[in-house]
């Protein structure tokens, strides 16, 4: 069941004036108001982090509001090893990458991508492939708190490229510029944050690049733990299935982001009795029979998302794994 830290849940409702106990109870002036279940493990149930957040937004007039107020709440310290390392980090680089490699471990439910194409550096969100619509208001938070969080923690005169969301707006558009103090784009095929490269190299203030390497082999081998605890072929799967959208990506970078060789990858697969062809083929079938049952997207569209340049590229090869075209399946799967 997809989850997330309790720090995120304790500081969601400090943002209300509420406060959380050890056990699961979220406290108004004492009394009892909301429930969200922590394990041992330090993780709560997403749906029930959920529930807690739009329980709060019906309490709220403005949702760019509650932005801004969980932006400022919300310290690195509440992602625990890992906010300390981003914020010893030495440069503004280096706590980018950290995020995007070792956010899985506060959270299952999204994800964050880090990489620099030409002058501009750009953090994406990762979301599932069905994300719930709850899941628009946490990508807004979480954005609008890196965003403090590199103006606070490294520079103040940092500027921004652009703030984009995959969502349509649900408040006034000039309150999300003035929060982020650069150009929101609202309905887009992405969400993140862009910034200049040159940027990149801004030192953190807290900089202590002996704590953050002790750190980083900490979180290093609490990633470790968690692959161990499941097939590699899964989390491959999973990986392949959030960055199909700009292009099928090749084996190299995968290995990359999940800190292998690309032959590492190749051996642990094979032990597994998968190639990386085979689960980037079940990536794209999986993703297509889905887009094609549940979305109004255009083949074409769908080509693209799952990482085809061509429609009938898409097309040829859908009808090869499922023995139908694009559209007799959507047809046949539309009159069911």
């Amino acid at each position: 069941m997809p989850s997330v830290t309790a720090s995120f849940v304790r500081a969601t409702a400090r943002v209300a004036g509420l406060a959380m106990t050890e056990g699961d109870a979220i406290l108004s002036d004492g009394a009892v108001v909301h429930r969200v279940r922590a394990a041992d493990s330090g993780l709560a149930p997403n749906m029930e982090y959920f529930a807690l957040v739009d329980w709060i937004r019906a309490t709220q007039d403005d949702e760019a509001e509650l932005v801004a107020a969980y932006a400022a709440t919300i310290e690195p310290e509440d992602l625990g090893v890992l906010g300390l390392a981003v914020k010893t980090a030495p440069t503004l680089r280096t706590s980018l990458e950290l995020l995007a490699r070792y956010f899985r471990l506060v959270t299952d439910g999204a994800a964050f991508r880090f990489d620099e194409r030409g002058e501009l550096a750009f953090l994406t969100v990762e979301e599932p492939n069905t994300p719930h619509p709850t899941q628009q208001f946490r990508n807004e938070c979480a954005l609008a708190a890196i965003a403090r969080y590199i103006r606070f923690h490294i520079s103040a005169d940092i500027r921004f490229d652009s703030v984009s969301f995959r969502h349509n707006c649900r408040s006034t558009p000039g309150a999300y510029k003035a929060l982020f103090d650069c150009e929101v784009q609202f309905a887009t095929d992405r969400c993140g944050i862009s910034l200049p490269k040159a940027m990149l190299d801004t030192p953190n203030r807290s900089s202590d690049p002996a704590v953050c390497a002790y750190l980083t082999q900490h979180l290093e081998q609490e990633l470790s733990k968690l692959r161990s605890e499941s097939p590699l072929g899964v989390e491959l799967l999973g990986l392949l299935a959030e960055a199909l959208d700009d292009g099928a990506p090749q084996a190299n970078q995968i290995a990359a982001q999940m800190g292998m060789s690309e032959r590492t990858l190749y051996r642990r697969l094979a032990t597994e009795g998968l190639t990386y062809r085979d689960v980037l083929r079940q990536a794209q079938t999986t993703l297509a029979q889905k887009l094609l049952i549940d979305s109004d997207f255009s083949i074409a569209e769908i080509a693209f998302l799952t990482g085809f340049s061509e429609q009938s590229t898409f097309s040829r090869a859908f009808k090869r794994w499922v023995g139908q075209a694009p559209a007799q399946f959507r047809q046949q799967r539309s009159a069911q």
